[in-house]
């Protein structure tokens, strides 16, 4: 038996309300990049790159030119296919985000909307304020005559960790869809999804960055890099499953092409970057975890805690269980691609950004492996895809009803 929405403690409503909510099962599925999702995400863009506010967040920025219609017509393009069947979203679509990336909750809002769902998206608990930028422009494009049809598709909740919360939104969900990682996924399996619910989960990860370093020194703006592996890095505090964990030097002159790089990533750093004391506290400890728990590595010496460097001697998947962020990186020097491989047979290795040849990757992608998932150049790490962490999110979002 379904819970009353109305009765729940706890939850607010930072767009629709529980009555919306409440009738979402009787919300009609619409088939995937629907001309009016495409219109609404359109507007909804608009408002974004009009808000003075908005343009202080390249994260706000990036989701506004991923939403608007020049890209989602892109996407439709790669996703439909003509053959004979007929496709709609799956009805209710649950979504947990995760608490620590601040603009996640609107790529996983509006893969939902594109596959033609109803959505009831939590948003991270925390309180950025991107979230206000993106919810107050949804709000304003909601308001709007022509597009008070969405209003009955879109949910935004904030609660704490509640199960009576997670049970009830699960208990009508036709899909869920949760971020976050290994311990979220847990705790929100505990709550049952009806009989044909189906789930799309994102697990723990990390990911890895490899720059040629010959080609590095053969840039001219070098500093393009530096905001484009800040921008990877940074601006979510390595919080993101995307953002680099390692930097692997491949090439010949690596001892120069690294004094160049991190010099100019520091330098940025240290102008842009909100540094507090806890972060140097645990990257300090996590520095000496590293040389205590693996032989041979060497943390680099550097100026000051705003970026940490520790050289590993050799890879494998249980380094990067001593991981950390906000400006903590392994590095290895690389003399053939193939030494990643033990590192990239761990199923939680992500994405691979890269600055050179990306040919490079195809010894180590025709040796198999359980990991890697993306590769792209740095500076795109976090450029959000319907197909992520190897799940083509259309077709794991939408039915498809046969005809033949």
């Amino acid at each position: 038996m379904r819970q009353n929405l109305h009765d729940l403690t706890g939850v607010t409503y930072l767009v629709g309300s529980a009555d919306i909510a409440a009738a979402m099962p009787a919300v009609p599925a619409l088939p995937p990049f629907d001309g009016r999702i495409l219109e609404f995400l359109n507007a909804v863009a608009k408002a974004l790159l009009a808000d003075r506010e908005a343009k202080a967040y390249p994260d706000v920025v990036t989701f506004a030119f991923w939403i608007r219609s020049a890209s989602t017509k892109k996407l439709k393009e790669r996703f439909c296919r003509d053959d004979g069947a007929v496709r709609l979203g799956r009805g209710v679509a649950f979504h947990i985000a995760p608490s620590n990336v601040p603009v996640n909750y609107a790529y996983s809002l509006a893969a939902g909307l594109l596959t033609g769902n109803a959505n009831i998206v939590r948003v991270p608990s925390k309180d950025f304020p991107q979230v206000d930028i993106i919810d107050r422009a949804l709000q304003s494009v909601l308001a709007m005559p022509e597009h008070r049809e969405m209003r009955k598709r879109i949910c935004l909740v904030r609660y704490g960790r509640d199960r009576a919360v997670n049970d009830a939104l699960s208990a009508m969900a036709d899909t869920r869809v949760i971020w976050g990682g290994d311990a979220t996924i847990a705790e929100v399996r505990k709550s049952s999804l009806p009989p044909r619910g189906s789930e799309v989960t994102f697990a723990d990860r990390f990911s890895l960055a490899v720059i040629d370093a010959d080609k590095y020194l053969a840039l001219e703006d070098k500093d393009h890099i530096a905001q484009d592996f800040y921008n990877d890095t940074y601006l979510t505090d390595q919080n993101a499953c995307t953002s680099p964990r390692m930097v692997i030097w491949t090439g010949g002159k690596k001892e120069e092409a690294k004094a160049e790089f991190w010099r100019r990533l520091h330098d940025l750093v240290r102008k842009k970057y909100t540094f507090q004391p806890i972060q140097g506290v645990n990257k300090l400890t996590s520095g000496y975890l590293a040389a205590v728990n693996r032989e041979g590595v060497r943390v680099a010496p550097h100026e000051d805690n705003l970026l940490v460097r520790v050289r590993v001697p050799a890879l494998d998947g249980g380094v990067m269980d001593l991981k950390d962020n906000s400006g903590y990186f392994f590095e290895y020097d690389c003399g053939d691609i193939l030494e990643l491989k033990p590192l990239c047979d761990d199923s939680r290795c992500q994405t691979v950004s890269y600055l050179g040849d990306k040919d490079m990757f195809r010894p180590l992608l025709a040796a198999g492996g359980r990991g890697i998932d993306r590769i792209v150049p740095i500076g795109k790490t976090m450029d959000f895809d319907l197909i992520w962490d190897g799940y083509d999110l259309v077709s794991r979002l939408t039915r498809t009803v046969s005809m033949i």
